[in-house]
């Protein structure tokens, strides 16, 4: 570590400054404080408040290094600290941690933990918690799907290839209050990806004794401003209002229900009852009539998100045919998807990368301001000299449950057999089965994804289908690609960094193992009985920057 005028230092500033006096009076006292009783609550406050969320398709694992889907990162989010955090415009800053020290070269980094910050059992919480969990996080043995986040940290590829002991990972406890990473060159979002739950810390005990129980109700033993209470697999999970969180004085909500639902139709109807406080989405079919009469409460931002469509290389049709992977993305009408389909402000997507990420322009295809029947002409050519066109094959389209995928899915296979003549099963599953599926290799052709971005940069995108990354879905693998994106890792120039992901990018979308189909804006209801809301890039809301007013019971 550098000192002297070298060092630049971040501080935190509390973050009750940024809901100011948002604390209102009464509240469905009886109500709120049954319902906590009943899901392991806090029974003995009269006039406890309860946060419903709509959370989307059940959480897979609430696992640290287990979760992957936004489901799961939600509840992560409010359970667990990290050492920063999104705040509400956006931006990372200091959570757990109270001042970063930053080596002039940007390779050291010197955090600072908070004095007061302490696990849900008492127990202070320490460097050596982020240090284990980061050991954690790369060692291949734990099959983290997220541990190339920590690519940046030295040491961290040669272990994720299992070239060396997870132990050698540049993550140091100076002492209980101070870690020190090293990193391998400089990484401008690198304090963005500190606020990703794969890199917040687990208690070494919990994680020592019962390794396989740690994510379990009763078991979970967490740092962040909730505590989780229960579980009740396909319905809903609780999480109480942590007393030993060091920022509990800026927390205005007692609980938080997240609710398991798929279908935005159900959501609606429920936000429409009184049952949720706000949704995860929106069904779009409805957007102009939730528009004319629930406007007030209607949040639609931009957001860091593409939706897409992966291809699996692994198996055919598509392990040595690009021309079919091209023709594909050729023929699908995405401004009709985007106005007719989805129809609640998404974009079409012809790039990876979202057109608004920061000091990045995607290099968007030709062919996305060609006239579609010249655009079919073409697909129709390339599967020509693929030997397809007199007889195409037979695809399967698999997508996780919802009414919104299943009208994208029949929408694209449409498409796909108007202009290719190409015949389409369409299968729906549950989210967990769909990800295993995919995971398997052996079953899936073609599946619904999604990638939202963990961090404001073009790499967060790319990265995705770098050769070895847990989420490489479609198994993409091209060596001057991993090229491109290990320079670019590498180069401190801004103008040149950017180059260098812009060729990665055209080359993957030549490559064509995803086929995006629309860029995301967040849509939510939320109640205005919440204060605190804020719209950002990235739909990080977290509960404890809420606040719920109280309704008076009449006597």
């Amino acid at each position: 570590m550098k000192s002297g005028a070298g060092l630049r230092v971040l501080r935190a500033h509390p973050i009750g400054v940024l809901l100011g006096a948002v604390l209102l009076a009464a509240a469905m006292a009886a109500l709120c404080a049954a319902r906590l009783a009943r899901h392991g609550g806090i029974a003995s406050q009269p006039q406890a408040v309860i946060l419903r969320r709509g959370n989307g398709p059940e959480p897979e694992s609430l696992d640290p290094h287990g979760a992957r889907s936004e489901a799961a990162l939600t509840i992560l989010r409010d359970v667990y600290e990290g050492l920063t955090e999104i705040a509400p415009d956006g931006r990372p800053v200091l959570a757990a941690a109270d001042r970063c020290d930053i080596s002039a070269d940007g390779l050291s980094y010197r955090f600072h933990l908070r004095e007061r910050a302490r696990w849900s059992n008492g127990d202070p919480v320490v460097a050596a918690d982020f240090a284990a969990a980061w050991r954690r996080l790369v060692d291949p043995h734990t099959g983290a799907q997220y541990a190339q986040l920590l690519a940046p940290v030295q040491g961290a590829e040669a272990i994720t290839s299992g070239l060396a002991a997870a132990s050698t990972l540049s993550v140091h406890a100076v002492d209980p209050a101070t870690l020190e990473v090293q990193l391998t060159h400089p990484t401008p979002y690198f304090l963005a990806l500190l606020a990703h739950p794969a890199t917040f810390p687990i208690n070494r005990q919990v994680l020592e004794q019962r390794p396989k129980d740690l994510a379990k109700p009763g078991v979970m033993v967490s740092n962040g401003a909730f505590i989780l209470t229960r579980w009740d697999f396909g319905s809903h999970l609780v999480a109480v209002r942590n007393r030993r969180y060091w920022n509990d004085a800026a927390t205005h909500i007692d609980g938080v229900e997240y609710y398991s639902i798929t279908e935005p139709a159900t959501e609606l109807r429920a936000f429409r009852s009184g049952a949720l406080d706000m949704t995860s989405t929106i069904p779009g079919a409805q957007f102009a009539w939730i528009k004319q009469h629930l406007g007030q409460e209607l949040h639609i931002a931009p957001q860091l998100g593409v939706y897409y469509l992966g291809l699996n290389l692994r198996r055919a049709p598509f392990a040595k045919s690009p021309q079919l992977r091209q023709a594909l993305s050729l023929v699908i009408d995405r401004d009709r998807l985007v106005q007719l389909v989805t129809g609640t402000g998404e974009s079409a997507a012809y790039t990876f990368v979202p057109m608004q990420t920061f000091n990045y322009s995607p290099p968007v295809p030709d062919y996305a301001g060609w006239p579609m029947p010249r655009r079919i002409a073409r697909a129709r050519q390339l599967l020509a000299d693929a030997g397809m066109l007199q007889s195409p094959p037979s695809l399967e389209l698999r997508y996780n449950s919802s009414e919104l995928h299943s009208r994208i899915a029949l929408a694209v296979a449409s498409m796909w057999k108007q202009a290719l003549g190409i015949d389409t099963t369409l299968h729906a599953e549950e989210f967990k089965v769909l990800l295993q599926d995919i995971d398997r290799g052996d079953v899936v052709q073609v599946f619904r994804a999604s990638w939202l971005a963990d961090y404001n940069d073009a790499y967060g995108f790319l990265q995705v289908l770098q050769s070895g990354f847990g989420i490489n879905l479609p198994r993409y693998s091209n060596a001057a690609y991993d090229d491109l994106l290990a320079r670019a890792a590498n180069e401190v120039d801004v103008g040149r960094r950017r180059t260098l992901l812009q060729n990665a990018e055209q080359l993957m979308i030549a490559d064509q193992p995803v086929i995006p189909l629309y860029f995301y804006v967040a849509k939510h209801l939320v109640s205005a009985r919440l204060k605190g809301w804020q719209d950002n890039a990235m739909s990080v809301v977290y509960s404890k920057h809420l606040a719920k007013e109280r309704v008076q019971i009449a006597p």
